[in-house]
């Protein structure tokens, strides 16, 4: 995994639930794919704008029920991985 890929996912992998239930490479899937949900949805001052926010917590919830992303965890997943886009929109712009 690249170096902004770790990050997401770190935070997809908090489940332990979902380690077990879905393995490592389809948490390595789910993790590059959450970069490029996050690059594609993201702009200047994103993080300010609750539509744009909204839109991507949308757009993560889905890419995690595509991969049968355990459900009893799925929300506290979002709110790290919306963290994370934040420090990696961050890194980016800087």
């Amino acid at each position: 995994l690249r170096e902004d890929e770790l990050a997401f996912y770190d935070a997809v992998c908090q489940n332990d639930s979902a380690v077990l239930q879905l393995g490592d490479e389809t948490l390595k899937r789910i993790a590059h794919e959450l970069v490029t949900v996050v690059r594609n949805n993201t702009s200047v001052d994103w993080d300010k704008r609750e539509q744009v926010r909204a839109l991507l917590r949308s757009r993560v919830r889905r890419l995690l029920t595509k991969y049968r992303y355990p459900p009893d965890k799925q929300e506290s997943a979002i709110v790290l991985v919306m963290q994370q886009a934040e420090l990696f929109a961050a890194e980016v712009a800087a």
